[in-house]
């Protein structure tokens, strides 16, 4: 699993002026101390803000997990997959051996289209309906799958795909 920054960690040097990446890497470190210190996921928009600086930038697809307990406390955040300009292999054995490791109850999927669209095409549906289908066999919830797309997301709760 990722690990997360501390708050010391995140610190910009006093007085020293930063390039936009170093600026760009800090806030994905505030972003990540955030998320992870709330512990528990409250806000939709919050989780979409955290994959965003996160997932955005990335210029392959990549496809994750955020790990829960029965709570929605979050466990960890895992890259699993990583494919190419457009598409990524995704293997349900692999996600299942993570949530299991984790021991998580639930999981918010995610990944990313470098494209910057974030419109779910249908494979990503097939492949979210195979994975919830592959995850209720081990009494795990999907609660969401988020598409990531520059600076929007798509959300397949909030469309009634899950």
């Amino acid at each position: 699993m990722q690990k997360i920054a501390t708050q010391a960690a995140i610190a910009p040097p006093a007085g020293i002026p930063l390039s936009e990446k170093e600026v760009l890497s800090w806030a994905q470190s505030i972003l990540e101390t955030r998320f992870k210190r709330s512990n528990y996921l409250t806000s939709p928009q919050h989780v979409k803000n955290y994959l965003m600086a996160k997932l955005a930038a990335e210029e392959r697809e990549v496809f994750g997990i955020i790990l829960l307990d029965s709570q929605h406390g979050v466990l960890g955040f895992e890259i699993l997959f990583h494919g190419t300009i457009d598409s990524a292999s995704v293997y349900p054995r692999e996600v299942i051996k993570s949530v299991l490791n984790a021991n998580a109850a639930c999981v918010i999927l995610t990944h990313n289209h470098p494209s910057g669209r974030p419109e779910p095409s249908s494979a990503d549906v097939a492949l979210t309906k195979r994975l919830q289908t592959a995850l209720d066999t081990i009494e795990v919830r999907v609660l969401d799958h988020l598409v990531i797309g520059g600076a929007d997301s798509v959300s397949f709760a909030e469309r009634g795909l899950l």
